[in-house]
């Protein structure tokens, strides 16, 4: 079979580093190839080579057969070279239609032709299975509807190379499937699929060929079918790791905050308790209101009604300011758009909630503010050239470590993980682990949310698990079974909770 895409010697360099070595790469209409390797391999940069958004310092692209020269943004979506990432690039008011057609309305006597839009649109996501009105407004939609949106935006321009970055990032185990039968569809219609994930058990699920990268050069290319988690790690970090969880030596120790009847717009009468020394697990399908529940007692959704105690004794958390000074810290789903200020510096993103605690009479002194952020970059083994390196340049389990040092700095009892490794490569998650691992074993409360069922099994001493914004029932780390969380998320079985 002829190649739709093949990369021949991609080197490229930027000062001071080859971002990538001279890979070859080579893709077959109608295959799924996973790219893997750990963050900084040379993945994202090869996308973009790929997409035109860079052009490489050496090397050729050819696409069915022709070489593609000068490569542009504009040349690869004519080709028919189409990405979706992980910050997607929709516009929030404006209708799944419109947005799908974004800059390429279909006009008709000089207006554009609404009707047309709308009735292609739908005929797009009805043959990708996708059940989405495309008169529904995009903010009105969960975030892994938005990535099907996405999705279709890329078919309606007739891609034939797709590449999908971090598609699963944002999708529950339930919604995977979804996501998986629309790969397939592609496949069927000859669609060749690039897909990137850091989940490795999604690379033996829907792909039948990996390529791992490492520090910017290619390593291998196998069929999945041929090859095992342990040895692509293996390829991926260029040394074995241990057991993917720590192991826990800890016990949990006094109650410290009691949420009691919380109801919002979308939680209806939730209780629960979360102890020092203990990782309290949050597990449920999209929109089932996971997240909701903690923004709640992080005082940024409004409570209807329902108390929170912390030491028994009732806080009012109105607002995020007076949760944190109740000693709560959220590290939040989406890090770059909610948690880390990207074109600031790693001393000021650990520092900043912190200021007024470290010079309570006003006055700034920088060598105060550098040791607070030395301390924190080399407890946590932050990897960054420097303090005053912007965050944006960073990993994303380092941008991670960076917003969780904003809150060890704030001195925060509680600490709430929202998909603490979204989008974080292999090696990282096992030191984000450990970090939780070590904090619980100090007295901390950590609540964790996850749409990744090994890391919820893994990690949780017990799960709480969401059904349409009610508490479905409540496991131990003993009882927790991924298809007795899957029931309770489902609605299929309730317990008393």
């Amino acid at each position: 079979m002829k190649p739709i895409l093949e990369l021949k010697g991609i080197t490229k360099r930027y000062p001071g580093v080859n971002a990538l070595n001279g890979v070859d790469f080579s893709l077959n209409p109608g295959e799924i190839h996973a790219l893997v390797g750990e963050n900084g391999a040379g993945k994202s940069t090869l996308i973009k080579v790929i997409t035109g958004a860079i052009e490489a310092t050496s090397g050729e692209i050819w696409f069915d057969g022709t070489l593609v020269e000068h490569n542009t943004p504009a040349k690869a979506i004519d080709l028919g070279i189409a990405a979706v990432y992980q910050e997607f690039n929709l516009v929030p008011q404006m209708t799944v239609a419109e947005n799908i057609f974004l800059g390429r309305f279909p006009q008709k006597k000089g207006f554009t032709d609404y009707k047309r839009m709308y009735t292609e649109a739908q005929q797009i996501l009805d043959q990708l299975g996708v059940e989405i009105n495309a008169y529904e407004t995009v903010s009105k939609l969960t975030v892994g509807y938005q990535q099907l949106v996405e999705i279709a935006k890329s078919v309606s321009r007739n891609v034939r190379v797709l590449i999908m970055d971090e598609p699963s990032a944002p999708l529950t185990v339930n919604e995977m499937k979804y996501l998986y039968e629309i790969v397939r569809r592609l496949k069927q219609r000859g669609v060749a699929v690039i897909y990137i994930s850091h989940r490795l058990d999604e690379i033996f699920d829907i792909c039948e060929t990996v390529t791992v990268f490492r520090d910017g050069r290619y390593i291998d290319t196998l069929p999945v079918s041929q090859t095992t988690k342990e040895e692509l790690i293996t390829l991926m970090v260029n040394r074995k790791l241990g057991n993917s969880f720590p192991e826990k030596t800890y016990r949990r120790g006094k109650k410290v905050l009691e949420v009691r009847n919380l109801s919002t717009r979308v939680v209806h009468d939730v209780s629960f308790d979360a102890y020092e020394g203990e990782i309290l697990g949050f597990a449920g399908l999209v929109g089932a209101g996971r997240t909701e529940v903690v923004r709640a007692v992080f005082g940024a959704d409004k409570r209807i009604s329902g108390s929170i105690r912390i030491d028994g004794v009732e806080v009012k958390n109105r607002s995020p300011k007076q949760a944190v000074a109740q000693g709560i810290g959220l590290i939040p789903e989406d890090r770059k758009q909610h948690g880390a200020l990207l074109h600031m510096s790693v001393k000021n993103n650990i520092t900043y909630a912190s200021l007024s605690d470290l010079f309570p009479k006003g006055f700034l002194k920088p060598r105060v503010e550098r040791e607070a952020a030395d301390h924190y970059v080399e407890k946590l083994s932050i990897k960054t050239p420097g303090i005053d390196q912007l965050v944006r340049n960073l990993s994303g389990g380092n941008q991670q470590k960076v917003v969780l040092a904003k809150w060890l700095q704030k001195n925060s009892r509680i600490l709430i993980f929202d998909e603490p490794t979204r989008g974080i490569d292999v090696g990282a998650k096992q030191e984000i682990y450990q970090l939780m691992n070590d904090l619980v074993q100090q007295g901390m409360v950590i609540i964790m949310i996850s749409s990744e069922m090994s890391e919820l099994l893994g990690m949780s001493d017990r799960i709480l698990v969401m059904h349409e914004g009610r508490l479905a029932g409540e496991l131990t780390a003993a009882e927790a079974t991924q298809e007795r969380v899957l029931k309770l998320a489902s609605g299929i079985e309730e317990e008393a909770v």
